[in-house]
């Protein structure tokens, strides 16, 4: 049982699986690397969230640092001293030929304009969440790493924690029997404010036009960048793209969820320029095998599960509730409790079955060098990503989706098209 589980986690969700890839036959580029030789890894974008990331692969060979602001890309030079600099991700890609993967920790406009051209040349990639900020980038992003078959892997780092997987374990051995219900919530906020009527100049060391990238030109300011560009419709997906793909990530792994068959958002009144200040998003999600259907929903902002009080729950600021017909599964980072305590005071949670990550970064290191697989891989956490966005689209139509997965289509909402994919900028379009 225990390998039967360890090859579901491990393999299920992969484009293909490590057998197939060597049946299928590597790219010249793509040769598996000795386990002992180093990486040649390019960095794209080096704070915030970066800084993690970088700690997290510093252990390979650093051969190249990108940022649009040359302050920044100065300190990561001096950490990184034998690195080529940039401030164009797109000259780092075309120039450096020795290159074998890159990281990107950039704003969410740029990660499928980065990505998609680093796999199409070959590169091993590594992108902060959410993967894309349009749906349909999600799926081309999934499309490229299984044509390229390069190794790939979404920044959802609590996802290598022991504590998800003994969740995991918990849902799938049937502790609180079928789950029909899940709720998701989490007090972040990233919202609001009109678009700036000022324009002053562009600092010295920004390169604005580069951050910008292949999003709708405007002038600079600094309520844009650095961080809270998270807010702002052009350039972000508020709290829910923020944090969704590592709260969801929970029950899409336990549940084994895929794509939803509808999505309808509420929230404050839609703004054209800003995310809100709190979301509520009902995903319904079909039937899988002997599950039941799922019903998911998601809270931010000040929204909290209505069921958190009613059974007296815990008032945790963020987490996830399982709901099954034996009990509820609380979880979140750190923590997980079964409700109700006196029906499960005696309980023992089955043996562990889900091998220990060897780390998030690590995961993704090993398998560019060997072509095992990663546990969140685009193919993975680009359906997650896809669910996602889906909730912001909903919320900007004002109506449920009835959602095509395979089309990637509203078929109740022409009009939807808008949301689900970008016109790129003169300059940016993906070839």
């Amino acid at each position: 049982m225990a390998n039967q589980l360890n090859r579901r986690d491990l393999f299920r969700r992969m484009a293909a699986t490590s057998a197939a890839l060597a049946a299928s036959g590597l790219p010249a580029w793509a040769a598996p690397k000795s386990a002992n030789e180093k990486l040649n890894i390019g960095i794209i974008g080096t704070s915030g969230r970066a800084l993690g990331n970088i700690d997290g692969v510093k252990g390979e060979n650093i051969v190249a640092v990108c940022d649009i602001d040359d302050l920044l890309l100065g300190r990561a030079s001096d950490q990184f001293s034998a690195a080529k600099t940039y401030v164009d991700f797109r000259k780092l890609l075309e120039e450096q030929r020795d290159l074998d993967a890159v990281v990107i920790s950039t704003a969410d406009h740029t990660h499928i304009p980065a990505a998609v051209m680093a796999m199409r040349l070959g590169k091993h990639v590594y992108c902060e969440k959410p993967l894309s900020h349009f749906v349909s980038e999600a799926r081309l992003a999934a499309k490229v790493a299984a044509e390229t078959k390069v190794a790939t892997q979404m920044g959802t780092q609590i996802h290598a924690t022991d504590n998800y997987r003994r969740v995991v374990e918990l849902v799938r051995s049937g502790a609180i029997g079928p789950i029909s219900e899940c709720h998701v919530w989490c007090g972040k906020t990233w919202s609001g404010g009109e678009r700036p009527k000022d324009t002053p100049p562009v600092p010295k060391n920004i390169h604005w036009d580069l951050w910008l990238g292949a999003a709708p030109e405007r002038p600079y300011h600094p309520t844009y960048q650095p961080a809270n560009w998270r807010r702002w419709w052009d350039f972000g997906s508020g709290t829910l793209g923020d944090m969704a793909c590592h709260l969801m990530d929970l029950p899409f792994w336990a549940l084994d969820l895929r794509h939803p068959t509808s999505v309808e958002s509420a929230g404050p009144p839609v703004h054209p320029e800003t995310t809100p200040h709190w979301m509520v998003v009902k995903y319904e999600f079909p039937a899988r095998g002997d599950a039941p259907p799922i019903k998911l929903n998601w809270y931010d902002g000040e929204k909290r599960p209505p069921l958190l009080a009613e059974a007296k729950l815990p008032a945790w600021d963020m987490g996830v509730l399982f709901v099954g017909k034996k009990g509820m599964l609380m979880a979140d980072y750190g923590q997980r409790l079964l409700f109700p305590k006196d029906d499960f005071r005696d309980f023992k949670a089955p043996e562990p079955t889900i091998a220990a990550s060897t780390g998030h970064h690590a995961e993704w290191i090993t398998a560019c060098k060997t072509g095992s697989p990663t546990t969140c891989n685009f193919d993975y956490s680009g359906a997650l990503t896809e669910s996602v966005l889906l909730g912001n689209v909903a919320y900007r139509l004002g109506q449920k989706i009835e959602w095509d997965a395979v089309n990637l289509k509203a078929t109740n909402c022409p009009n939807a098209d808008a949301y689900l994919q970008r016109e790129y900028r003169k300059g940016w379009a993906l070839s």
